[in-house]
């Protein structure tokens, strides 16, 4: 067996999934449901998304939504999912406010800063840091919207999975592999605002997660990173590439 290959069982993503259910649904917006069923949308961007799926606009429920930062193509529909869906949203202190000045219910928020850690439903979430901006427009003008962030999602008897959000490579990834030992990690590749398909290798390799999920590619013609470069810069490492059909859930 060469240094790159896995086992059957270790590349068989329903082995690293543990019973979740990953579905991308276009640029980087993430569902998962844990094995009790809780529904977890990440970075909700519906309307506007240009690679989000036509049939899946709604949703049976969504119990928990998981912001990593202010940019509209991540939270452009987060209040139309909160005021359908009434989840308890979470998201950095400054967004928070910002989100609840909006009409967001204050009391489904749960606002907090980087090192943070809580309990929600059958979920233990993480704050940690991520490099890129952060802000959100209002009234057609952007506003301070808190740093950016990345999220440590641990399902109960699930994988431990790190959502990247938007950034770059940096060097404290290291020690979120340190620290929380992340199983799977969602990462962006497209380049160009994000790390593209090379550094988000070194970024799977310093965290030491078993698969990476690419996303945050090909929705415009600036994100040119694509996961064939991913797999091929992964030489002599043993780290899948889950790579998810828009819409099509992972298990």
């Amino acid at each position: 067996m060469g240094s790159n290959d896995l086992s059957n069982k270790e590349r068989h993503p329903m082995s690293i999934l543990s019973g979740v259910k990953l579905t991308w649904l276009g640029h980087a917006t993430m569902h998962l449901q844990t094995a009790a069923g809780t529904s977890v949308l990440i970075d909700p961007w519906i309307e506007g998304n240009p690679s989000y799926p036509v049939d899946k606009k709604s949703f049976d429920k969504v119990d928990v939504m998981l912001l990593t930062h202010g940019h509209t193509d991540h939270t452009g529909s987060s209040l139309p999912v909160a005021a359908q869906y009434d989840p308890t949203v979470l998201c950095m202190v400054e967004l928070g406010d910002i989100l609840v000045n909006q009409g967001l219910k204050s009391d489904k928020l749960i606002a907090m800063n980087l090192g943070g850690t809580v309990k929600v439903a059958d979920l233990e979430i993480s704050m940690v840091e991520a490099r890129h901006s952060s802000s959100y427009v209002v009234d057609g003008l952007p506003v301070y919207a808190g740093p950016p962030t990345g999220l440590i999602v641990r399902p109960e008897g699930g994988p431990t999975i790190y959502f990247a959000g938007d950034t770059s490579l940096f060097s404290d990834m290291k020690l979120i592999g340190d620290l929380f030992a992340p199983d799977i990690a969602v990462l962006p590749i497209g380049g160009f605002y994000t790390m593209g398909p090379e550094h988000a290798a070194i970024a799977a390799d310093w965290i030491g997660v078993k698969a990476v999920v690419p996303i945050h590619y090909g929705t415009f013609p600036a994100l040119k990173g694509r996961p064939d470069k991913l797999r091929a810069a992964f030489t002599e490492k043993n780290i899948e590439v889950l790579e998810l059909k828009i819409g099509q859930p992972s298990s």
